[in-house]
This record gives C-alpha cells, structure tokens and sequence, in this order.
C-alpha cells in the first residue's frame, strides 16, 4: 500500500490540475483507499510529498475529482496535525467557495473538509464567519432539505458556529428560524431532534433570534414534545422532556419574546406553562416555576399574576418541597415568588396568601442558593409594609437565623442578603420590639460592619437602621455599640472622601443620636469628631452642609 500510495503522489505532483483527469482519478482512489487503510500513516505522507499546495488548484477545476478532492481533505484533516498544513496550504478559501455550488456529493464532502480543518479552533471557524459562510449553509439547508446527510452536515456546522458570539448577528439576519422550525416539526427520530436541539440553544440566547424563533412557531413544537414525553419514564423522552422544557424557559428570557407569548396573560402559551406548576414532573414543576419567574419581569406582568392567582400554586409547590426538597425547584419557586412581590400594590396581597410563612419554612435549608432566593423574597415583601416587619422581625427563630447567615464568609450574596434584610426589618418597622430583637440576637455588630461595605446602598441601610436602634433603644444597644467601636467606624466614614454625600449625611444623625450615651459621647469628644465635622461645613453638598453645621452645634452645646 505504501508504495503504491508514494507512487500516485509522485504521479499526481507530476500531473498538473489540467492535466489528463483519467490519471488524477485514479491516484485520488489510492489516496483514499490508503486513507481508509492508515489515516495517520497515509497523511503524513501526503503532507511529507507536498501535494496539499496542489489541492487549491484541482478544487478550483470543479470537474469529477472535485468531491474526490474535498473527500481526501475531510479525511486528512481528521488529524490534529494536519490541520495547520492544511490552512497554510491555502485550502480554505476554495472550499468555501465551492460551497456555492449544485452538486450534493461536492457540498457533503466540502462540509466535512472545512468542519475538520476549522474543528475545535474559534479563530478558524470566525474567519469562516467573516468569510459568509452561515447565509450559505441557511440556504443549503433550504435548497437540500430532503439529503438526511447533507442537513446533518449543516446542523453540525451551525452547532459548532453557534458557539461564537460574532455568529449570532450573522445567523439573525438569515431565515434559520423558519428553517430549523420546519426541519423540527417533520423529525420523528429523537436524534435528528436532539441534533436541532443543539443548535436551537445556543442560537437562542440571542433576543433577536428567541424572538423569530417564536414568530417561526419553535414554542408550539415545544409544547407539543413537552406533551407527548411528560408521563413516559423513558431515557430519551425524558432527557427530550428536558431539553424542551428548559428552551421555553431560555425563549422567555428575552422581553419581546416574552412579552409576545405572555398576551396580556391570555395567552395559550402562557396558560400551558401554568399547567406545568402543579404537576408530578419535578422537572416540569421547575420548568414552570422559571417561567412565572421570567413572566413576572414588569410590573404590569407582575400584577397580572397575583390576581390571577398564580401566588397560591407557588405556595403549593413549595409546601410539597418541604420535605421532598428539590433544590431546584424550591429556588425556582422562591425566584418567581420574589419577582412578583415587587410592584408595592402585590405585597400585601402576597402577604396576605400566607406567602411569608411558606418562605419561612425553608429556613432549616442548609443550600446557599435556596437561602439567597427565600432572603430576597423576604426583602422584597416586607419593603414598605411595617406590620409584617414588625411581625417577622419579632420572630427570634428567623433573627437568629439572619445573625448566623451573617457570618457566612464563603457566601458572599448570603451574607449580604442576611444583612439586608436584618436592616430592613428595623426600617420598615420602626419597631422598639424589633430592635431589641435584633440586639438580644447579636445583630447590631454585623450592621455596624454592614456600614463599612463596599456598596454605599448597603452602608446607607446599615447607617439608617443603626440610627433607628439608637433613637428607640439606646440603653440596650450601648454595650454593643461601645464593643463593636460604632464610633470608630462613624470616624472612619466621615473621614474618608470617598464616602458618598447620604453616607456622610447619615453618619452625622448617628452621632447626635448616641450622644446620650455616657461611654459613647466620651469615645466621640476623645476622637475631636468637632474637628471633623467643622471641615465638613463647606461641603459642596448643602444638605451635608447644613447637617454638619447642626451636628457641631449639638457637639458644642453637650462638650
């Protein structure tokens, strides 16, 4: 095989592309038999002869070699190794170009040669981009729809294009929607569905292409796969099951496109995707829960929901993941819960359906995502309601609860959340119960760290609910404030010009409200805190100004 493989090589560098096509077809078998022989062996001997410079040429002469040509490079550039000779050969702008041609043989065998050369390398398949490759294979999906190797041959291409960014605007401006909807509604094999699949998810993340996706009907062929495999236990039916579920969810990520299915909340799609929630199928229940929580994206939507109803099915899926505990889910369903309390009108309506005891029941979690979500939704509820404040912040389980969260240095988010939510409990209250809650619990020293956080609207919470627990409770709260050196901080924060205007401002009423302090006001004359405030006077803030000018006289008046 060998010698007979070296003498077509000779054979074909001494043949010009022109030259007698009789003796080119016959050295372009041997090449291939000994590619099917040794891949490795007979490539390296191709690249070791020279012949791949002569391959641009006998591309270009599209006669019958031409698929025999395109075929030998497919499988040369299957190696590693073979791939940068290959480009350096100059080979990919010809295959490309032949692209555009009728024969079904040449455009198979041309796919394959530039998905091997370009596979695994971005820099490759984005100078195929660059090059206009995707509106090409959109029509020749188009054009050849009924060659099963040919679509594949595209789908696999689109898969792989997919991936890169600078695809999306390209695949956008082509009809690959309407194509690749078509292509799915006719699939009965689950690994032609699979295939499509793969290209719809990455090409989904692009709003404009979710929405000609659900101009193209992608939703309704969802729906159906989602009805057709949601009572089978089946491997395949149940990863389709998946697959589909978790496309619709990525489709209403977009606001148009969501927008478009939600339809005023009359919309069939929207009503099936409800139906999802209190059924059996733990993935379906998620599939649900993420889509309320992608629906409920503006107030309007929001508002919607809650009248309708929506709260009370969220409540019940997540009273029967108490137990079950399906993490995911419980997170879905605690994230739609969140977004829909939101617009101030559904709080106390939400409150009102028992949804902050049902949240409450999660606080034995041990999961940081599903302590993040019931925080926030905690948050979310109880901002601008002083009754349900009161209510949970008198509740020492959950106080004590927020003091550990406090402390979780390896959850970041947790932490601030718990943070949050312990100074929102004392803001929306203005509750003396509350306060002394909050400092029976140990919670006054991580507001007084809350104050030194990077994120000024966190050191504002802090700051306001701290000058809360000094107006109501200060006798209680002086120990804490004298251990965890509030003045210190106070000091700190005036001090530091890069404190925001509200930091400096709200630093200021904290210090005239600890001034009935004994230790305190000592610890405040001791740090000359007149100085700092007196500078403070020419602040180019009037607000800052003026606070400072009230501040020194208070100072003056009890030095």
């Amino acid at each position: 095989m060998a010698d007979n493989l070296s003498e077509a090589l000779k054979t074909l560098k001494l043949t010009s592309a022109d030259g007698a096509s009789d003796s080119i077809e016959g050295c372009l078998d041997c090449l291939l038999k000994a590619l099917a022989h040794n891949n490795v062996e007979a490539s390296g001997k191709i690249q070791e002869m020279g012949v791949l410079p002569m391959m641009p040429a006998l591309l270009s002469a599209q006669n019958s070699c031409t698929p025999k040509v395109a075929n030998i490079i497919a499988e040369v550039a299957k190696n590693e190794f073979m791939r940068s000779p290959c480009v350096e050969a100059g080979l990919i702008p010809p295959l490309v170009q032949l692209l555009n041609c009728k024969d079904e043989e040449i455009l198979l065998q041309t796919g394959r040669a530039l998905g091997n050369i370009c596979y695994d390398s971005h820099s490759l398949q984005a100078q195929l981009i660059s090059m206009g490759v995707i509106p090409t294979l959109v029509k020749l999906l188009g054009v050849h729809s009924q060659n099963t190797a040919l679509t594949e041959m595209c789908l696999i291409a689109f898969g792989n294009l997919a991936e890169l960014e600078s695809s999306k605007e390209q695949f956008a401006s082509t009809k690959v929607a309407e194509e690749l909807v078509r292509m799915f509604r006719k699939q009965v094999e689950h690994e032609k569905k699979e295939m499509i699949f793969e290209v719809l998810a990455p090409l989904a993340e692009n709003d404009v292409i979710k929405l000609q996706l659900v101009e193209a009907g992608l939703v309704e062929c969802l729906l159906e796969v989602v009805a057709q495999t949601m009572d089978s236990d089946r491997e395949e039916d149940v990863a389709q099951l998946k697959t589909a579920s978790d496309l619709m969810v990525l489709l209403l990520l977009g606001d148009e496109s969501m927008q478009k299915l939600f339809e005023g909340g009359k919309g069939s799609v929207f009503q099936r995707v409800l139906s999802w929630v209190p059924s059996n199928n733990h993935q379906l229940q998620l599939a649900g829960a993420l889509a309320i929580a992608n629906f409920a994206r503006n107030d309007g939507n929001c508002i919607h929901m809650v009248d309708t109803g929506i709260v009370q099915k969220l409540i019940e899926l997540l009273d029967r993941h108490v137990e079950e505990g399906n993490v995911t889910v419980q997170h879905a369903a605690l994230s739609a819960l969140r977004n829909l309390a939101i617009p101030v009108v559904n709080k106390s309506k939400m409150l009102l359906a028992g949804v902050s005891d049902v949240v409450l029941k999660f606080l034995k979690s041990e999961m940081p995502p599903v302590q993040f979500k019931l925080l926030g939704t905690l948050r979310m509820l109880i901002d601008t309601q002083a009754d349900a404040a009161e209510q949970l912040g008198t509740n020492s389980k959950l106080v004590e609860r927020l003091v550990e969260w406090c402390e979780a240095k390896d959850h970041a988010g947790v932490m601030g959340e718990s943070n949050r939510l312990l100074s929102a409990l004392i803001r929306h209250s203005k509750s003396k119960d509350v306060v002394r809650t909050v400092i029976q619990g140990g919670g006054v020293k991580h507001l007084i760290t809350m104050a030194m956080s990077e994120h000024m609207i966190m050191q504002n919470e802090a700051l306001v609910a701290l000058g809360l627990i000094a107006a109501l409770d200060l006798d209680c709260a002086e120990k804490d404030f004298v251990g965890s050196s509030l003045v210190q901080v106070l000091h700190k924060l005036l001090t530091d010009e890069r404190s925001a205007p509200e930091i400096k401002y709200n630093s200021m009423i904290l210090i005239c409200s600890i001034m009935g302090s004994e230790p305190l006001h000592k610890e405040v004359q001791s740090l000359a805190f007149i100085d700092v405030v007196s500078n403070l006077r020419s602040h180019e803030n009037k607000t800052v100004a003026h606070q400072a000018s009230l501040t020194e006289q208070r100072l003056t008046a009890q030095s």
